[in-house]
């Protein structure tokens, strides 16, 4: 059994606005500057492109970050799958790594949603640029299975999401850097979800399922699981 280190609601709150902050910080300041070009060359091409690009960016972000991070309306709101989707390929398309997205659309459970989107940060994470990231929703109903792979070489997935699958990080060690990968792994653990990764030199699935269906693929380089069991 892999148990999460324990956070304070207030800790845990700092914290992933600090992540979100730290997310759109560089697109508004991209914003900010591009406006500042413009008081000096007004009707410059290049500082409205840059005005342009990073004002859509910043709302992607932010549309990403409102269902992946969000209260997404009530405690028992249900999320459309396929908005889910568009807000990750409106993510992605800034992102360093190919999106491709396929399987079942319904409504599920919030949580079910932004483990999805969670997952899928840190997938992006441990690919190169020009890489690519699928996801597969194999099944939401009546439980939700589905993965994530990432693509490429040289593959990093993240320590702090790797010491935490393996269930050795500390409260002390969850800052601002690795509340997000804390944040994927607690929404699984709240849906009842396990997660394993299985890696090998060029390739990082992601596995979502049932507890009790989890298992450990035998060709696999590498696997470490969590439970969803408190």
């Amino acid at each position: 059994m892999t148990n999460l280190p324990a956070l304070s609601a207030p800790d845990l709150a700092a914290l992933l606005a600090s992540r979100l902050c730290h997310d759109i910080i560089s697109p508004v300041g991209a914003i900010q500057s591009g406006l500042e070009l413009l008081d000096d060359m007004p009707d410059d091409p290049e500082s409205m492109a840059l005005v342009r690009s990073s004002t859509k960016s910043a709302v992607a972000k932010l549309q990403f970050a409102r269902i992946a991070y969000g209260a997404s309306g009530s405690s028992t709101a249900q999320i459309d799958m396929g908005d889910a989707r568009t807000v990750a390929e409106g993510w992605m398309a800034f992102e360093k790594a190919n999106l491709q997205w396929s399987g079942e659309r319904a409504y599920v459970p919030k949580n079910i949603a932004k483990l999805v989107l969670n997952l899928l940060v840190v997938a992006n994470a441990s690919v190169p640029r020009g890489r690519e990231v699928e996801v597969v929703i194999e099944q939401l109903e009546p439980v939700a299975r589905f993965t994530i792979t990432s693509r490429g070489k040289p593959l990093r997935v993240p320590a702090k999401f790797r010491e935490l699958l393996a269930g050795e990080a500390t409260p002390e060690s969850i800052d601002a850097h690795g509340i997000q990968p804390y944040y994927a792994l607690l929404l699984a653990r709240e849906a009842k979800l396990a997660v394993t990764l299985e890696q090998t030199d060029e390739e990082a699935v992601f596995r979502v399922a049932p507890i009790a269906e989890a298992a450990e693929p035998a060709d696999a380089d590498e696997t470490v699981a969590i439970d969803g069991s408190r």
